[in-house]
């Protein structure tokens, strides 16, 4: 059985992958973060609609999109196989021996994961479909994907399920980070408090960076 295959169809494989996937994922969302934060630019959503148009149009960026989608998929797809694997096993749930000292983020992370796949396909819907196949209006030469965002971040319905959403983001990132360089065995008693405190600090960034945005233009409008 070749590496790639193992890497597929044992338990240790499958766990290295959704480290592997998961640690990229953190990446992305601080790059995507960085981008969304220009609609609290002062300027009628111009940078965020230039953002947004470079996006969907360069070809290296449209290239690394579909590479995240394919690890996305990924992830969600192995991340239920290890769940199903584990649930089945006696006293086992999603890749941790259960104790009463498990962490909620540890013992829930496939339900966490599921509602940030929920989440992710509604957004893509409201946004990513919009930028390349809707109709929408222009703003100095672009798409005014900015003026959607703002109708959407207008329904406070809208506003609290988006930011519940990056709650449970924050959560899953709270457990996921370090559990990722466990997996991947790259602990060391010497590094092992810095890594915890940095995947707090992603977690929270994170969570609060995109939840900060809809409350502000919600405020705002």
């Amino acid at each position: 059985m070749s590496w790639l295959s193992k890497l597929f169809t044992s338990s240790i494989g499958r766990k290295v992958i959704m480290s592997l996937t998961g640690l990229f994922f953190v990446l992305f969302l601080l790059v995507h973060l960085l981008g969304n934060l220009q609609l609290l630019h002062a300027d009628g959503g111009k940078a965020f609609n230039h953002y947004a148009d470079f996006m969907a149009h360069n070809g290296f960026i449209q290239g690394m999109s579909w590479i995240m989608k394919f690890l996305f998929g990924l992830h969600a797809i192995v991340g239920l196989i290890l769940w199903r694997q584990n649930a089945s096993a006696k006293g086992q749930k999603y890749a941790v021996k259960v104790t009463d000292n498990t962490s909620f983020a540890g013992r829930n992370m496939i339900w966490l994961g599921i509602l940030i796949l929920v989440f992710l396909i509604l957004h893509m819907g409201d946004f990513w479909f919009q930028m390349h196949y809707g109709d929408l209006g222009e703003m100095d030469g672009v798409k005014d994907l900015a003026k959607l965002v703002a109708i959407k971040f207008s329904s406070p319905i809208y506003v609290g399920w988006y930011v519940f959403s990056m709650i449970v983001l924050g959560i899953h990132l709270w457990h996921g980070f370090e559990s990722a360089f466990q997996t991947l065995g790259a602990r060391h008693p010497k590094y092992d408090g810095f890594v915890a405190a940095l995947g707090k600090i992603l977690s929270v960034v994170i969570a609060l960076g995109f939840a900060i945005i809809p409350i502000i233009m919600y405020l705002n409008h």
